[in-house]
């Protein structure tokens, strides 16, 4: 099992092998066996001995202080949202006695959430919890969700639905599927301090470690804070749509509202008639669509995948 020194030390170790010399105003000269920065490159921009890093990113030193820490951070030219992930490892490593415990992952949301969700309807919105299961969901969202597979396992997961699930190849492009894919991935790591001994967060690693993409983007130990967000993609039924992803968190941080708006009035349209089309037995079971190949042609061969 990870220790939160091993974390805190693979976190430094992997901000300075992803930072380029150039953009700190360094050259690089000669061959250079780290992608990034040296270490007595770092120490110096830090102020700091050559061995104290290395004690550092070896996990041998277990109690930085907030000095030094501010020191790495302005080095290392973090974000807001790894600057805040360094000090939760390092707090979990050396103060965690001082930490409030966070629930456990399964942990049950208060009924009123449950009911606010249902008079989000007619929007689209689901709540989630910190490994990202999908924990409940409006009529809206299980209307726009179903056909995406995303409720297709229990309890339904965006972490696995988005690395294990064909569909979610199917809905995004490249780009928007790897975009994607870097969120999802520095949501769970953002999440690892808190959780990251909870059964339930090993067990999610545990399914998707084998996948590439994903295996590759945990090595990074890059984060992300979950934030509103623009999405584009394809749905069976709707054709493509544009959505704006807006996040609500409600009384306890383990769980947050998730609210799928439109963007655009075509997709505010496709909105309203996947509703009536939910509540019409008769449109219920008409074909779905495929999705556009590469070429702008009708895609073929995928009625395996149809949900």
């Amino acid at each position: 099992m990870t220790t939160h020194a091993s974390s805190l030390a693979a976190f430094l170790r992997s901000c300075r092998e992803r930072l380029k010399p150039e953009t700190v105003g360094l050259t690089s000269q000669g061959r250079r066996r780290t992608p990034g920065l040296r270490r007595g490159e770092l120490a110096t921009l830090a102020d700091l001995s050559v061995e104290y890093v290395e004690r550092l990113e070896q996990g041998r030193d277990t109690n930085p202080s907030g000095a030094v820490l501010t020191a790495l951070a302005d080095a290392l030219r973090l974000s807001s949202d790894e600057k805040r992930h360094l000090a939760l490892l390092a707090m979990r490593q050396h103060s965690a006695m001082l930490l409030p415990a966070p629930p456990p992952v399964g942990d049950d949301p208060r009924p009123g959430v449950r009911d606010l969700l249902d008079r989000l309807d007619p929007t689209p919105a689901c709540l989630l919890g910190p490994v990202y299961d999908v924990v409940a969901w409006n009529r809206a969202g299980e209307t726009v969700a179903r056909q995406l597979g995303v409720l297709d396992t229990d309890p339904p997961n965006l972490t696995r639905y988005h690395f294990l699930h064909p569909m979610a190849r199917r809905i995004f492009d490249d780009a928007s599927w790897a975009e994607t894919a870097d969120e999802v991935v520095g949501w769970l790591r953002a999440a690892e301090p808190d959780w990251g001994s909870d059964d339930a967060f090993r067990a999610l690693l545990d399914d998707v470690h084998a996948v590439p993409e994903f295996a590759s983007r945990w090595a990074a130990h890059t984060v992300a804070s979950r934030r509103p967000a623009g999405k584009r993609f394809w749905h069976p039924r709707a054709g493509h749509l544009n959505i704006r992803l807006e996040i609500l968190f409600v009384g306890e941080a383990s769980h947050w509202i998730q609210l799928w708006l439109p963007s655009d009035k075509g997709t505010a349209a496709a909105f309203d008639a996947l509703l009536r089309t939910q509540a019409s037995p008769t449109l219920r079971t008409q074909a779905s669509p495929t999705p556009p190949g590469p070429d702008g042609a009708l895609a073929r061969g995928n009625e395996a995948h149809r949900l």
